[in-house]
């Protein structure tokens, strides 16, 4: 049985590159403004109510993105043998160090294996300063398809604004001016 696991993780991995490069997401990719959101329109139109998603930090307790509206949320479901993922995180601390001091952003890495141990570990162990959650409950299909890694960016109101499937570069100054729009906003 492990041994079909590591067996399928290289064709996972190929599958991702794929996925991204057909969509425009290259791995090297910068992820502007136009690209990874769908402009001054959330993506989930003022008709459908933007789920509930919900995460367990590492302490146990639940967070829930209706819990945290009035700030903006970046949300990045990865994995620790994702090489999109892998290569995605520095830009990632870059950019919360960037809003270090703004207490209206909050970053939720998301370990969709579940294993938040592990990702607790890894994170130290390459010095990152990113709080690792695990999912409690479905992600929805629209917002997730199994692709890793995948970015969502959530508005002060709830409002899902951007969608990220493939690496992306979060330190580039298209998404710090995005971000500092969103965290400008009322």
């Amino acid at each position: 049985m492990n041994i079909k696991k590591i067996a399928m993780l290289p064709l996972i991995a190929i599958t991702g590159w794929a996925y991204a490069a057909i969509n425009g997401n290259a791995i090297d990719g910068s992820m502007t403004a136009k690209q990874g959101t769908n402009g001054e329109k959330p993506l989930v139109s003022n008709t459908q109510q933007t789920p509930d998603l919900k995460f367990k930090d590492e302490n146990g307790k639940t967070i829930s993105l209706h819990s945290l509206k009035g700030k903006v949320v970046f949300i990045n479901l990865w994995a620790t043998w994702c090489p999109p993922c892998i290569h995605e995180m520095p830009s990632i601390n870059e950019l919360r160090k960037t809003f270090k001091d703004n207490k209206d952003l909050v970053f939720l890495m998301v370990d969709v294996d579940g294993k938040i141990e592990k990702s607790k570990e890894w994170m130290k162990k390459k010095k990152f300063d990113l709080p690792v959650h695990v999912p409690d409950g479905e992600i929805p299909r629209e917002l997730f398809t199994g692709s890793i890694p995948t970015t969502i960016i959530v508005d002060k109101q709830n409002n899902i604004i951007g969608r990220q499937v493939g690496g992306a570069d979060y330190s580039s100054k298209e998404v710090i001016d995005l971000m500092t729009k969103l965290l400008n906003e009322k």
